[in-house]
């Protein structure tokens, strides 16, 4: 059974001065899916991403969330709708330990004062739900191999418990363990219900946990794909280009009649 769609973009467009960077931009995420947003370097992925999430706000286009029609201007917005991101720099304070890290400008208090131990007991048990490994949650975050911060980064935006997740390209700067232990977590929380937008040029690891692929080509829409049924030959020709491209608008409007 498909779930009705969380977030729904529809003709999203993105200019910056001359240069457009989005164009009439499609997208739906439904909850317990990954869908992977793939193309070629500045076609158009991070803006998406930087759009739903308020950094940069669309310039034109409608966006649905829940069925309604909403605005995003700031991150704020995103945030409150129930809109959590990860970007490829993570934004981490490196000075701040893990806890520190996760409770960043949503401290909690107790009597006037920050209460420590309440925020380390839900740090640990967010990592503990979510099979995150972490030697100590006190430690810096420094300390702590790439994987481990882009979990530790992954986790911090789950703390205001969202329904959608952007991820823009989370396995870009680990190794090999690391990344399984990535995609382990990602699998995790589709089954918790998230609706996840990753971002990836790994076909194997869009392979491993995607269920959706969307193209986009020079910020335009250029496919949507079912992972488990397209040769992967037919995605990378999508994104190169190689396909046609009303093959490839083809079977976008198939993708979105589905229940």
């Amino acid at each position: 059974m498909a779930y009705p769609p969380v977030l729904v973009l529809r003709g999203v467009s993105k200019r910056f001065g001359g240069v457009h960077a989005l164009v009439d931009v499609e997208l739906r995420l439904r909850a317990g899916e990954v869908v992977a947003l793939v193309g070629d370097n500045g076609a158009g992925k991070s803006t998406l991403v930087r759009a739903i999430s308020g950094v940069s706000p669309a310039d034109k286009g409608v966006i649905e969330w829940e069925g309604r029609l909403v605005q995003i201007k700031r991150p704020n917005d995103a945030q409150s709708l129930g809109i959590g991101t990860v970007h490829q720099d993570l934004a981490m304070c490196s000075n701040l330990d893990v806890v520190g890290n996760q409770f960043l400008g949503r401290e909690i208090h107790r009597f006037g004062i920050l209460d420590e131990v309440e925020m380390e007991h839900r740090a640990r048990e967010l990592m503990r739900t979510l099979s995150i490994r972490i030697p100590d949650v006190r430690m810096p975050v420094t300390a702590l191999s790439a994987g481990q911060r882009q979990a530790v980064a992954i986790s911090r935006s789950l703390m205001a418990e969202p329904k959608v997740l952007l991820l823009d390209e989370p396995t870009a700067a680990l190794g090999v363990e690391q990344t399984s232990h990535l995609l382990d977590l990602i699998d995790e929380l589709r089954d918790h219900g998230l609706a996840i937008l990753l971002i990836s040029h790994n076909m194997g690891d869009i392979k491993a946990v995607a269920d959706r692929v969307a193209v986009l080509r020079l910020g335009r829409n250029n496919g949507l794909f079912d992972v488990n049924t397209t040769p992967q030959e037919q995605i990378i020709s999508s994104i190169t280009g190689a396909a046609d491209n009303a093959v490839a608008h083809r079977t976008t409007r198939d993708e979105e009649a589905w229940p």
